[in-house]
């Protein structure tokens, strides 16, 4: 989530953009001086559930369709009414605004999350698939309808802004977000109302593209085919089952063969993808340059609060500090026995069983316990989640079901978000779903606490939730567990700092440079981007893994870069290194850390994100951050070789 630079209300496209993933009112005040209680919450298996309830928003189908003609009507009603009053614009007709805009997001993302919830359940369902891009297109003339809106207020000079302010006090509410959304924009504003209209249709174009992408992803590039077991099964390798079998299977000539066969498939889907990827990096740059703006990657870094330099000092020390997992390979090789580490050696479970599953209400017993020294509100928002029907639990790639995992936010509806999950009952499946609930947390906090306009934030402020949970669950598993599972455990976790701090920002270099290269050229071929991939890789990755010497071509599954929020990537790995400096103090004092951290996880946009982390925490983004988060993942990893002796 985010502010969007092409939003004009912000709610209208911030909704295409509530879903937050791994890889997303009422009043409410925590009283951060309670004493930590061990267990929260009682969890009963039998009232869990494990497949959405999207009923819940609309009964039945035809509900949602009669909501898109009604909001198609709205719109063009706001036109006619709002229109004439913004040629002389008082404080009281945009009071009056932004009450009908904000009446209008909220319907519209309760719209979006139905269509978009059941397309991931089967992406090759055409009715969804026409409801998803019919929503898609209410956005886009919901834009155009408000185009005078964004006009206006993001041509007033602060001086006017004063006055409206002054004219009319119930406006104060809204000063923060006028601010992020309006007020900041001021040397990137829209020329005129031909002009919104024109990025409101390069902005639908980027949306379809998008949906595309997902489609070929889930169809095409991440079902590589069969390969021939060892034991002469034959296996087919989608995108859950490919994993699964890197991951478990002990036999090395299997993990071969898949990683073989993907490897090589990739490559062949490459072509497809890059012309995907070219026309959207047109569109990216196109919309960025007419609202003035150097380029796509200058737009998202002003949308988000951050400077180049931050994120160069994050890529620098990731590639500095990449000799910090060193040590991790090597105890790998030793105790897998091996006389070279292979990319196919690097997911498999360090532990004598590497297939040992667990049932979904053992993990979710495990992260409930996690939370034992947290304000009881994270187990009663757990605690509701998992038992209303938020929760689509397992995997079906034969149904069309979308891989990986994500949370939807239902701030609108105030109720708990809905996170899509593809267990296997694995040990990585127990921390994805710990990241995933802390998104529905931050989500449910936001949703109680502020209004509907503050519930949001840049990605990287919002996977901070998620990626804290997971080091909740990581140290509730070392102190709880016995050895060997402890050792997998935090051998996995390490697994997932390098995934952070290594490929996260390769993704985001990979995104930065192959759009230059785009805007160079003027095409870009998908050979050029797997040498591109490969180029930078080079910089992020370990020299004890003997890596093939053909080009890479994992940039083809990579979801991120086709979304319309560009450079999503490098929020993992700045959110890893908030999450570890907050994990510190938390260790240190559990019930003030509490407390800000509650206010923190609820405040929303009603105050910047640099604003937050000082306010709350005393944190500053910048090169020394970086450096102590590589030295916690120092520490980490001297912890796991204690454990192995």
């Amino acid at each position: 989530m985010g502010s969007n630079r092409e939003s004009f209300l912000g709610l209208a496209a911030l909704v295409m953009m509530a879903t937050v993933g791994g890889e997303m009112a009422m009043g409410y005040e925590a009283d951060g001086e309670q004493s930590m209680n061990a267990d929260p919450c009682q969890l009963v298996e039998q009232n869990l559930t494990t497949t959405w309830n999207l009923s819940m928003l609309y009964p039945e189908p035809q509900m949602a369709w009669d909501e898109l003609k009604r909001l198609q009507d709205v719109s063009a009603e706001m036109n006619r009414t709002f229109r004439p009053g913004f040629e002389q614009l008082t404080g009281p007709v945009l009071l009056e605004y932004i009450e009908a805009e904000k009446a209008f997001g909220r319907n519209l993302s309760l719209l979006w999350a139905y269509a978009y919830g059941n397309n991931s359940l089967n992406v090759n369902d055409p009715s969804f698939e026409k409801l998803l891009s019919e929503v898609q297109n209410l956005s886009t003339a919901h834009q155009k309808d408000i185009a005078f809106a964004e006009v206006v207020m993001k041509s007033l000079p602060e001086e006017r802004w004063d006055q409206l302010f002054s004219q009319t006090p119930a406006l104060e509410p809204y000063r923060a977000w006028l601010q992020a959304d309006f007020i900041r924009f001021y040397d990137h504003r829209p020329r005129d109302e031909a002009q919104v209209a024109r990025l409101a249709d390069l902005e639908n174009q980027r949306m379809r593209l998008e949906t595309e992408s997902e489609k070929l992803i889930t169809n095409n590039v991440t079902v590589a085919g069969n390969i021939t077991l060892t034991n002469g099964e034959e296996y087919l390798l989608d995108s859950e089952s490919y994993y699964t079998l890197l991951s478990i299977d002990p036999d090395r000539e299997n993990r071969r063969r898949a990683y073989d066969k993907r490897f090589f498939h990739l490559i062949n889907e490459s072509e497809r993808m890059a012309q995907i990827y070219q026309e959207k990096s047109v569109l990216d740059d196109k919309v960025a340059e007419e609202l003035n703006y150097s380029g796509s990657y200058a737009a998202r870094l002003f949308d988000v609060y951050l400077t180049d330099q931050q994120v160069e000092d994050l890529n620098s020390v990731c590639k500095e500090r990449k000799g910090v997992f060193d040590d991790y390979y090597r105890l790998r090789q030793r105790v897998l026995g091996l006389d070279a580490l292979k990319p196919y050696d690097l997911s498999i479970q360090l532990m004598k069983d590497p297939g040992r599953k667990y049932s979904y209400s053992q993990s979710l017993d495990e992260i409930l316990a996690s939370f034992g020294r947290m304000d009881p509100a994270f187990g009663q928002i757990f605690i509701e989640t998992v038992t209303g029907g938020y929760v689509d639990v397992y995997p079906n790639p034969a149904g069309g079901k979308q891989s990986g995992a994500y949370c939807q936010a239902l701030c609108a509806r105030n109720s708990p978000a809905l996170i899509l999950l593809n267990f296997k009952g694995l040990m990585d499946d127990e921390s994805t779903i710990a990241h995933e609930m802390g998104h529905a947390i931050n989500f449910r906090l936001m949703g109680r606490s502020v209004d509907l306009l503050y519930c949001g934030g840049p990605e990287y402020e919002m996977e901070v939730a998620s990626t804290f949970n997971e080091e909740l669950l990581l140290d509730r598993v070392i102190k709880s567990s016995d050895r060997e599972t402890a050792m997998a455990f935090l051998a996995d976790h390490i697994r997932t700092y390098e995934n952070v701090f290594t490929f996260q920002p390769h993704i985001t270099e990979f995104e930065h440079r192959a759009h230059r290269l785009v805007a160079e050229n003027g095409r870009v071929s998908g050979q050029e981007l797997n040498a591109l991939w490969d180029e930078i890789f080079r910089d992020y990755r370990s020299d004890l893994v003997q890596w093939y010497p053909e080009n890479d071509a994992r940039w083809t599954y990579v979801s991120h870069i086709y979304l319309t929020n560009n450079y999503y990537t490098f929020s993992y790995a700045l959110s890893e290194a908030i999450t570890l400096a907050l994990f510190k103090k938390y260790q240190e004092d559990p019930v003030s850390f509490n407390r800000n951290y509650l206010a923190y996880l609820s405040a929303g946009t009603s105050m910047t994100p640099p604003e937050k982390l000082r306010r709350y925490f005393g944190l500053e983004i910048d090169r020394r951050l970086f450096e102590d988060a590589m030295d916690v993942v120092a520490m980490r990893v001297s912890q796991l070789q204690e454990l192995a002796g």
